[in-house]
């Protein structure tokens, strides 16, 4: 019979466990993120001389005011056709992001929590990228597109950062907790916050989209509902993380079998 692992190399393999998932999600969180801000360059290569035609007192680099769909019509059945294709790739991004973090998950909280790092650090990335690239954004106070689906979501580059740099955040909490067999157990009350937190940052985003789909140039984000949303999450998550992770015990590691 095999003699049993010691505490502490148990240990150390625990600690390498996590920071190979997490190397693997940062790896591919960079690499994806220099992807999507290529699609962008890509994009405005072929979008830019359509929007400047429309409208010609913008500046060079701006996305608002959006081109409508009666304009990329008139601009001939290939406008249109990129316009779906981006589309079904915006849905696409998000199936990618969810099978990283199924890749390293050996549970849905594993799952979860390596989609949150790959998402954030992707986000985080691709604004890195499109500075390198583009020379754009300009600060983080400028506005930028966000997202097309199911409307579109819009923002200054800095407030879905800071949901990138949360997500991470709790996303590396639960892998390392998970590591070491302490696992965080959400109530259902944990998890109807923290998803209606998410909501609320997500209608902060679309809050504009009206005007945005009529051509009209930003107004104002709707900073607090999106602190709103930010905040009722994150107290969810880390009453679920002090409250219900603490009444977790961590398993017993067998200890050194010794001859006598």
């Amino acid at each position: 019979m095999s003699e049993p692992m010691p505490r502490r190399l148990d240990a150390r393999g625990d600690a390498f466990n996590l920071c190979r998932q997490l190397a693997a999600l940062a790896a591919f969180g960079i690499s994806f993120g220099f992807v999507e801000a290529a699609v962008v360059e890509y994009l405005r290569f072929v979008w830019q001389p359509v929007h400047s035609r429309y409208f010609p007192d913008t500046a060079a680099d701006s996305i608002f005011p959006l081109l409508s769909l009666e304009q990329l019509r008139s601009e001939g059945p290939e406008q249109m056709r990129i316009l779906y294709t981006e589309l079904v790739r915006e849905a696409a991004t998000l199936v990618m992001l969810a099978a990283a973090g199924l890749a390293v998950a050996r549970n849905a909280r594993q799952w979860l929590a390596g989609f949150m790092i790959a998402f954030g650090v992707w986000d985080i990335f691709f604004y890195v990228f499109l500075k390198v690239l583009l020379d754009w954004p300009e600060s983080l106070l400028t506005w930028d597109l966000l997202f097309l689906l199911p409307v579109p979501w819009t923002g200054p580059v800095w407030s879905p950062l800071l949901v990138s740099v949360s997500m991470i955040a709790a996303g590396t909490v639960l892998l390392w907790r998970e590591s070491y067999d302490r696992p965080v157990q959400f109530k259902w009350s944990n998890m109807i916050l923290i998803g209606l937190g998410g909501t609320t940052v997500i209608a902060a985003f679309c809050w504009d989209w009206r005007n945005i789909v009529a051509g009209g140039e930003p107004n104002p984000f709707h900073w607090p509902l999106f602190a709103l949303g930010l905040a009722v999450g994150l107290t969810a998550f880390c009453h679920a993380l002090i409250c219900c992770g603490s009444r977790t015990q961590p398993k017993a590691r067998p200890e050194v079998c010794r001859g006598g």
